[in-house]
C-alpha cells in the first residue's frame, strides 16, 4: 500500500497541479489531504473542484472551518491585530466568496480525523493541527511530552497532520509523526528575519509493503511567476503584497 499525503494547498492550483501530476506519474494507491485547501490563493474554487474531482478524503483544516463561517476581524474588539494579520483576513473573506453552494457542501464532507488501513494491521492516522485540534501546532522539534499531550491518546505506525507548513519525520515511542510540508505554501524563514515561499511544493508517501514501512518525504518544482501571474491577475485583495513572498 502506498498512500501520498499533501497538505495545505491553499489555493494554490499551479502547486497543487505539479503535486498531483507527480503523485499520478508514481503509481500511488490512494491520496489523502491533511486540509487547508483553498484559503489564501488565487484559485479558491480551482483547488476545492480538483480535489472533488480525484474523490480523495480529506481532513478538516481550520481554514477550511474559516471558509464555511467567516469571522468577523473587528479592530475595536482585536486592539492587537496587525496589519499582516489583517490583510490576510481580507484574504480569506475573498476566498470564501469564491466559493459555491456545492464548494461548500464538499467542504462540510472533511473529517477531524481519517484513518486509512495500510495492511498488516498497520494504519495510517491523519489529521490537520492535531486529533484533537485543528488549531494544535505540532512540529519536529516539540518535545515528546507535549507531543503525547496533542495526539491525546492516538496511536497508529503513521500519524500524520499538516498545519504548521514544516516538512518533517520524528518518532514517538512505536509511532512514526510527519508533516508532509505544504503543497500551496511552503514558507521558508530565512537568516536574520523574514520568509519566503521557495520553488516547489511538498508532499509525502508513506508505503507498507511486505512488512515493510518507509516515508518519503518530497519536493517537486513549481513555476514561481506562474504563480505570481495568477495572483496578481485574480482580484484578491492585496495580492501584489502577496506575490511578493514567492522568490
Amino acid at each position: 500500500m502506498r498512500v501520498a499525503i499533501i497538505a495545505d494547498t491553499h489555493g494554490n492550483l499551479v502547486s497543487t497541479n505539479a503535486a498531483l501530476a507527480d503523485i499520478a506519474a508514481d503509481g500511488i494507491d490512494q491520496v489523502v489531504c491533511l486540509g487547508d485547501v483553498a484559503g489564501l490563493g488565487p484559485h479558491p474554487r480551482e483547488v476545492v473542484g480538483r480535489l472533488r474531482a480525484l474523490g480523495c478524503p480529506v481532513v478538516m483544516g481550520n481554514a477550511d472551518e474559516f471558509l464555511l463561517d467567516p469571522p468577523l476581524l473587528d479592530p475595536d474588539r482585536h486592539p492587537g491585530t496587525d496589519e499582516a494579520l489583517r490583510r490576510m483576513h481580507d484574504m480569506e473573506r475573498w476566498c470564501a466568496e469564491q466559493l459555491g453552494s456545492q464548494d461548500l457542501d464538499f467542504l462540510r464532507t472533511f473529517q477531524p480525523t481519517i484513518e486509512i488501513p495500510l495492511g498488516d494491521g498497520a494504519a495510517l492516522l491523519c489529521y490537520h493541527g492535531s486529533p484533537r485540534s485543528s488549531w494544535d501546532e505540532i512540529r519536529g522539534a516539540t518535545p515528546d511530552a507535549e507531543l503525547a499531550e496533542k495526539l491525546d491518546g492516538w496511536r497508529a505506525a503513521v500519524m500524520a497532520g499538516g498545519h504548521t507548513h514544516e516538512q518533517f519525520v520524528r518518532r514517538l515511542d512505536r509511532s512514526i509523526v510527519i508533516n508532509p510540508g505544504s503543497v500551496g505554501l511552503p514558507w521558508e524563514s530565512l537568516p536574520g528575519g523574514g520568509g519566503r515561499n521557495p520553488p516547489w511544493a511538498e508532499y509525502a508517501v508513506v508505503s507498507h509493503e511486505a512488512g515493510r514501512l518507509s516515508v518519503d518525504l518530497r519536493r517537486v518544482p513549481v513555476d514561481l511567476e506562474a504563480i505570481r501571474q495568477a495572483l496578481l491577475a485574480s482580484g484578491m485583495p492585496h495580492a501584489a503584497w502577496w506575490a511578493a513572498d514567492w522568490s
